[in-house]
């Protein structure tokens, strides 16, 4: 059987959908790349946002096109949409032939064998999750990184998050288990590990005993894989970042000096009403430290606008703090009002022209600070890995750049370069977002 896995969402999801790659392989079934060659796709889908779901549901509809033009013999939803609202998925959509919620890989492989022939939703209650242990994974592109799941699920409860119902409570993946695919993803040519998580700061907490890891006992031992150039530590939950975390990320070692602080908000009021466990002096607090630390420190946060309630005083106070705080790297989204969360019931819901309207003053702010940033670069000489290769120009990031989310360096004159190549490149050009660099001959 050939199959075609489709991936949505957040790098977590991709990590998963590999898992389900690794799964079918082992069944003996024939990956491609291009779906319209396919027999079976499955659609990893993605349940965390409105615009997240819209999304899922229309790639489904647009593979289920493939069904009715009878080239395609099955379709199956799988992942966080599926775990959400797969009964109402398999309702809504006759194409679709099952929805499989998160770690259901043998009664998908089932499917897929033609074992079983009824359309059904298989998931297990979230709070019962409790699949992490790896077995086998799938390397489905030539980057030179790879994203490395330590953890999922979320103990926290802000307000506005549908993650907990999915993805059930926090549980750390067994250390062994991480270190494992770690050396496996580097003997396969993988000279960056980006660890994502719903929260790294809670690593090792669902453990017991004195020597139980935490999570400085994972990155030091990551450190240790030959073939690992960079580590980069992602989503790190303010309330719970300590000093000791802050000075191993800016220290001499493989994780790279980069902080991933979704702060969400800086007025109390609003952190409170989110449940995020901190006060604006916190997160404050939290960027004059790191940036005493280190001057060196690449510091990326996200922002939620529109969440209920939120005043203009109150989003001018947030705006205040950004064009004063000056992140390296910023995102904004607005407040999706989301099914089965407390924020959703909350009163004094805020417009989404309103919501919209926030977002954009925000990210003009945010142009200008990233403007001027990247024009300071001018001149400087940044340590590069070559991410892409096309037509002779190389693309490449520095230690302040996660893929996918961050800036890219480009560079001309660089068919000699190899993807995964990490070298000096001299910056030589800046056109608002767009860097470029040359390479430092010798």
């Amino acid at each position: 059987m050939k199959f075609y896995v489709h991936k949505l969402g957040c790098p977590k999801n991709d990590v998963d959908a590999d898992y389900i790659y690794a799964r079918l392989i082992h069944e003996g079934h024939q990956p491609v790349k291009d779906p319209e060659k396919a027999d079976s796709i499955i659609v990893n889908t993605c349940g965390f946002i409105l615009p997240a779901k819209e999304e899922s549901i229309n790639e489904l509809l647009k593979f289920g096109q493939l069904k009715k033009e009878g080239t395609l013999k099955t379709l199956y939803a799988a992942g966080c949409l599926s775990q959400r609202n797969g009964d109402d998925m398999l309702k809504a959509m006759p194409e679709l032939d099952g929805a499989f919620g998160l770690g259901a890989l043998d009664s998908l492989a089932t499917a897929v064998n033609g074992s079983e022939k009824k359309r059904i939703t298989i998931k297990m209650e979230a709070r019962k999750l409790g699949y992490l242990s790896w077995n086998n994974r799938f390397i489905s592109d030539d980057f030179p990184y790879s994203y490395l799941k330590i953890s999922d699920g979320c103990n926290r409860g802000c307000t506005y998050c549908a993650i907990p119902g999915m993805r059930g409570k926090f549980r750390s993946r067994p250390l062994d288990s991480i270190i494992k695919e770690a050396k496996f993803l580097a003997e396969n040519g993988k000279k960056e590990l980006i660890l994502v998580s719903q929260e790294a700061t809670m690593y090792g907490y669902n453990y017991k005993g004195d020597d139980k890891p935490d999570i400085l006992t994972l990155l030091r031992e990551l450190d240790k894989v030959e073939g690992i150039e960079w580590i980069r530590l992602m989503y790190l939950y303010p309330a719970e970042l300590s000093t000791e975390v802050i000075e191993y990320l800016a220290a001499d070692n493989k994780t790279v000096n980069y902080f991933d602080l979704p702060f969400q908000h800086v007025n109390t009021k609003i952190l409170d009403g989110m449940q995020r466990n901190v006060t604006s002096e916190k997160v404050r607090s939290l960027v004059k430290q790191i940036r005493s630390v280190s001057k060196d420190a690449a510091l990326r946060t996200t922002f939620i606008v529109g969440f209920p309630g939120e005043t203009e005083e109150q989003f001018e106070e947030l705006a205040d703090f950004i064009k004063e705080s000056k992140f390296d790297r910023m995102g904004v989204f607005t407040y999706s009002q989301e099914d089965d969360t407390p924020a959703a019931e909350m009163a004094d819901q805020i417009p989404e022209d309103v919501k919209q309207e926030r977002l954009d003053r925000l990210m003009i702010i945010q142009q200008d600070i990233a403007f001027e940033k990247n024009n300071s670069l001018l001149g400087t000489v940044q340590h590069v890995i070559i991410d892409t290769i096309t037509d002779g120009e190389a693309v490449g990031r520095s230690y302040a750049d996660c893929p996918d989310v961050d800036l890219e360096i480009f560079i001309h004159d660089a068919a000699h370069l190899s993807i995964g190549d990490m070298l000096d490149v001299k910056i030589i050009g800046v056109d608002g977002y767009d860097i470029f660099g040359e390479i430092i001959k010798g």
